[in-house]
């Protein structure tokens, strides 16, 4: 049976994310259970998401019908949060049957170790962030953004994703700030023995190359995005592809 690995599809409910969510559902719809065993997300699923008790944002009602259809189908899902997701819970977990993970993982594919991660706070330059994401996890502070009304916290959260995709966006990818601090933490995992293959998210750029491990060759992958790739990874029989879905013409 066939894992895909996907990450930063950043579903937006914003009027600008209408065309990635219908890709993406397209994408979806297309994953045939009797083919694929396993769905590891990689992060930054969503551009925003928050779980209130009764509540869940209507926006992604088709994306969640879609995930829950696989799910029915027997397809094992596991979920790494990211930087935008990293709230991440009790609906996932009860409704979708997602294992959520909220560190770097490692799982078994086809007798290889894989150690799985968003890639978010690897960067040593993001001091920052990663005393912003300790201080966003405090029960404390969930509890009093829960108390904001769930437009009000789509809206904000909204003008806060925009403004920091202005922040540091690059018109060459491969160049992005992610990439190189990436590629080094996954040069020192498959170095230390640690796992076999290392993939991650976050830097919106494609990779797969070859490093040496203990035992031999290793691979580091990255998924890319759906924001400018639609990229994906595909294993089966403990090989490792890279692929880019094309929606069918309409």
């Amino acid at each position: 049976m066939k894992t895909l690995v996907f990450s930063d599809v950043h579903l937006s409910v914003s009027p600008d994310g209408r065309d990635r969510m219908n890709v993406f559902v397209s994408f979806l719809r297309q994953i045939d259970p009797n083919e694929v065993g396993r769905i590891v997300i990689l992060g930054d699923l969503f551009d925003f998401w928050f779980e209130y008790r009764h509540v869940i944002f209507s926006g992604y009602f088709d994306v969640l019908c879609a995930l829950a259809e696989l799910r029915d189908g027997g397809i094992e899902f596991h979920f790494v949060c990211g930087n935008h997701d990293f709230w991440a819970g009790r609906f996932l977990e009860d409704r979708l049957d997602f294992t959520i993970h909220r560190e770097p993982v490692l799982l078994d594919m086809d007798g290889r170790r894989v150690l799985f991660a968003h890639g978010d706070g690897i960067n040593p330059e993001d001091r920052g962030y990663r005393a912003y994401k300790r201080i966003a996890r405090m029960p404390i502070v969930v509890r009093l953004f829960s108390m904001l009304h769930p437009d009000r916290a789509m809206w904000l959260a909204q003008r806060v994703s925009h403004g920091s995709r202005s922040m540091f966006r690059v018109s060459d990818l491969s160049q992005g700030p992610e990439v190189e601090p990436l590629r080094r933490f996954a040069m020192k995992a498959l170095a230390d023995g640690r796992a076999e293959v290392v993939m991650c998210g976050h830097s919106h750029y494609p990779v797969k190359e070859e490093f040496p491990t203990p035992k031999g060759p290793g691979l580091y992958l990255n998924t890319g995005d759906w924001v400018n790739h639609r990229s994906y990874v595909e294993s089966e029989n403990g090989e490792f592809s890279l692929h880019t879905f094309t929606p069918a013409p309409e």
